[in-house]
């Protein structure tokens, strides 16, 4: 059985996502498990589908990155697929752990991909540096406290804390931040 695993990091990357899934289908894939959650969360459907796998099953991906969050990630996916009788394929490299020249490959490209993202990593804190230096980069503007005032007034109206934060799309955190900055005659 050929067994895909589609990923993007985020809901709006609908497009490719939907790229992805169709790729799968393409080559052959008869179960997909999918999920749009970043590498560094929680990845049930990963999980789910490393588990379904059995011997002499393919598990396919579009692309490395939307596999394994780091070398020592992918690695560890691969010796699981790799006990199970299982091999790896990525669509984009033609890469194929069936083969002693795929594992190799893999884990060779696993580490040039993870000292890109490093040194990419190392060029974005250097140019954030060099921003602030010259005065030309404040941080994030603050979100939730703008909704200051809409804070207080549903805290007024009876409503918890939880309740208010999802109502405004906030962190409970930032509400108690707010209540503490301003203990004004809050309900709650």
């Amino acid at each position: 059985m050929i067994i895909g695993y589609a990923r993007t990091s985020t809901l709006e990357q609908v497009a490719g996502f939907e790229v992805q899934v169709t790729q799968l289908k393409e080559n052959g894939c008869t179960k997909i498990y999918s999920e749009q959650v970043s590498s560094v969360a929680e990845r049930k459907q990963l999980e789910e589908a490393l588990e379904f796998t059995r011997e002499g099953d393919v598990f396919m991906v579009t692309k490395l990155d939307r596999l394994a969050r780091n070398t020592q990630h992918l690695l560890q996916i691969t010796q699981r697929l790799e006990e199970k009788g299982a091999a790896l394929r990525v669509l984009d490299l033609g890469l194929d752990t069936a083969t002693p020249t795929g594992k190799l490959m893999l884990t060779m490209l696993g580490a040039i991909g993870q000292f890109e993202r490093e040194i990419m990593l190392e060029r974005q804190r250097d140019g954030v540096a060099r921003a602030k230096d010259e005065g030309k980069y404040k941080g994030r503007a603050p979100k939730a406290r703008a909704k200051k005032g809409e804070v207080l007034a549903l805290l007024n109206q009876g409503l918890t804390k939880e309740a208010t934060a999802r109502q405004l799309g906030i962190g409970v955190a930032s509400i108690y931040r707010m209540l503490k900055d301003s203990p004004k005659n809050v309900s709650s």
